[in-house]
């Protein structure tokens, strides 16, 4: 391992105000390789635990973080600015994924008896692999963790974490969180490292699968250096998610969903809304009414209740979207509202229409990370569905339709994404799988789908 990291330490950041909250020392290379050592003893005690009582101690973890609540969702809010109110409904998903987890755990991993083709009986198991690496970023602190730790848990495996720097502080304590519910010292771990370091856990032995949510580019660049150590991944990437605004939607409906789709999170979510593709016969209607709401979303500190919208979560990441918006506008697109970035501390960036939007724009192309909205107008509602599935993401994405058995069938044979939402906008739920297609990655996670992501699927039978 490079010694870069030896003692060097990161500095967490409030992009509310630009003003520093923390410093982390850096893990040196023999405290990774210790953690990693503890972590197999502690997985190879955890193996042994029957899948029954594993699911008391999942359940234990939700206990944990409803405890933790008042003190994780404001240290989220502080670390990358999201809304206090959706940093604590974002403990709330992870308490359900934790008790969903522990309903349906024991089930999915029961050994299935199988009658063979020639007469005898099989069975099929689902043992645990070993320490799953976990590579995940800051847009949800504590959700992002807790999707693949808890069903990697449940599963039998071990876990260890590389958060992303500037959620350090969400990473650590969410170690602390889990440690409550008793499970075998080390089992969870934080790791406080750098890429290099990274790569090293990537190659240890002990490891046996590597999940990371991050951009196409992280993907392909974790993706190619576990394949080469011959580990398995799941990647959940980038996404520009597509909601079509069909002839017989309901406006009302449909503005007020496509809002919130587009700025919750402060607009930095994989699954947000982020293209908004109406048909030509209820555009004008469309447009008139997002625009107006889109410009009267109220911007300011997470912490009051009645902000819609926080800041980016780094300056640099700001730069990053307001270039994109910049690109756009060079290439033809139109500001219809928002576009500018505003003077005073933090980081912020106003919920922004962009119009005229056309192939070879980054706003047509790309992942707008942050809260802009790319208004599309389609032919009708065929030329709707070409224009969402003219994309090398597929995450997820959304109809507005009153036909909803119609919608509902061409989400199922026409949408080349990993999720659709009818009529509304929806994030994750813990009994749906998630995850999606093409440049968006490969995997699911939730839904029981993420139990067997990470585990040796084992045939075992006789002549």
């Amino acid at each position: 391992m490079s010694e870069e990291g030896k003692r060097k330490a990161k500095e967490t950041i409030n992009p509310a105000t630009g003003k520093k909250l923390d410093r982390y020392e850096y893990m040196t290379n023999e405290e990774v390789k210790a953690a990693i050592s503890k972590c197999q003893k502690a997985f190879e005690k955890w193996r042994d635990v029957s899948p029954e009582d594993r699911a008391q101690v999942i359940k234990g973890i939700g206990k944990a973080l409803t405890k933790s609540k008042t003190e994780l969702a404001q240290l989220m809010t502080d670390e990358m600015g999201k809304t206090l109110e959706q940093s604590k409904q974002e403990v709330d998903l992870c308490v359900a994924i934790c008790e969903y987890t522990a309903e349906i755990g024991p089930k999915e991993l029961k050994t299935e008896e199988r009658d063979m083709v020639n007469g005898q009986k099989g069975r099929v198991s689902y043992a645990p692999i070993g320490i799953v690496y976990g590579i995940q970023p800051w847009n949800y602190p504590c959700y992002q963790v807790v999707r693949y730790s808890i069903a990697s848990l449940m599963a039998g495996n071990g876990v260890l974490l590389k958060h992303a720097s500037n959620v350090t502080g969400s990473g650590k304590l969410l170690e602390c969180i889990y440690n409550e519910a008793d499970i075998p010292d080390g089992l969870f771990t934080t790791l406080m490292i750098n890429h290099d370091q990274s790569d090293e856990v990537i190659k240890n032995k002990l490891v046996r699968g590597v999940t990371l949510t991050g951009s196409p580019d992280a993907g392909r660049n974790i993706g190619q250096k576990a394949t080469a150590e011959l580990k398995k991944t799941v990647l959940e990437l980038g996404a520009n998610d597509a909601y079509l605004v069909f002839d017989d939607a309901d406006i009302d409906l449909a503005v007020e969903e496509c809002v919130k789709g587009r700025i919750y999170n402060n607009g930095e979510t994989c699954i947000a809304a982020k293209r908004f593709i109406v048909t030509e016969k209820v555009y004008e209607e469309f447009r008139e009414k997002f625009v107006k709401t889109m410009s009267e979303v109220k911007m300011g500190d997470p912490n009051k209740e009645s902000t819609q919208l926080g800041p980016i979560a780094r300056k640099d990441l700001r730069e990053d979207l307001h270039e994109q918006v910049v690109k756009s506008v060079e290439k033809g697109a139109r500001i219809v509202c928002g576009g500018k970035i505003p003077d005073g501390e933090g980081f912020f960036y106003p919920a922004t229409v962009l119009e005229n939007v056309q192939p070879g724009q980054p706003a047509y192309e790309d992942e707008l990370f942050g809260p802009v909205a790319s208004l599309i107008k389609a032919r009708d509602n065929e030329d709707a569905m070409r224009i969402a599935n003219d994309s090398r993401f597929g995450l997820g994405g959304g109809i507005f339709s009153k036909d909803e058995d119609a919608a509902f069938k061409m989400a199922e044979k026409h949408f080349d994404t990993g999720m659709v939402f009818i009529n509304s906008f929806g994030l994750a739920d813990p009994a749906i799988p998630f995850g999606g297609v093409k440049n968006s990655g490969y995997g699911r996670e939730h839904g029981g789908f993420g139990l067997k992501e990470f585990v040796n699927i084992k045939g075992i039978m006789k002549r």
